[in-house]
């Protein structure tokens, strides 16, 4: 299964992932309940984004939150996969609404809209954890689950 490392844009990195992930979870869904095919794809979902994180502060060379803000723009970002809105920048905060999302629309193509937030969103808090244990996403809303912009909004909680 392709990876972001494989030099792939990330939006076509997902939308193969989804291809094959989004009929397993259905699949897994009609045999156990949506609901434990979810939280079990989510569980894995969210060791391999940490693990996305960690290689990605690897390679960004450090795990600051300029690091990040780098990673963000140019990975998750990148060949217009989303239109960001930078509100703050400094040492301890990074604060951003996305305001387009092509992700939105690659998983309503693919019949998979519903599977959207596990497949795409609830990767963000574990890549950021893995990106640096010391930061702290909160997000209140996601234009994959219906809100108008995303906002994200990252912490330096304490200096690793």
């Amino acid at each position: 299964m392709p990876t972001p490392n494989m030099q792939i844009p990330l939006l076509e990195c997902r939308r193969l992932q989804a291809s094959l992930a989004g009929p397993l979870i259905k699949a897994f869904a009609n045999a156990m309940g949506e609901q434990k095919a979810i939280e079990i794809a989510g569980g894995v979902i969210a060791r391999q984004a940490e693990a996305a994180g960690r290689e990605a502060a690897r390679r960004a060379g450090g795990n600051s939150l300029e690091h990040l803000w780098q990673v963000i723009r140019t990975t998750w970002a990148g060949n217009g996969a989303l239109e960001i809105e930078l509100l703050a920048i400094d040492p301890h905060r990074l604060e951003f609404n996305v305001t387009g999302c092509a992700y939105v629309r690659m998983y309503a193509d693919l019949g998979l809209a519903h599977l959207g937030p596990v497949l795409s969103c609830s990767r963000d808090g574990a890549f950021a954890r893995g990106f640096n244990p010391a930061v702290r996403m909160e997000r209140t809303r996601t234009i994959m689950e219906g809100g108008p912009w995303c906002d994200f909004r990252f912490y330096l909680e304490k200096e690793l």
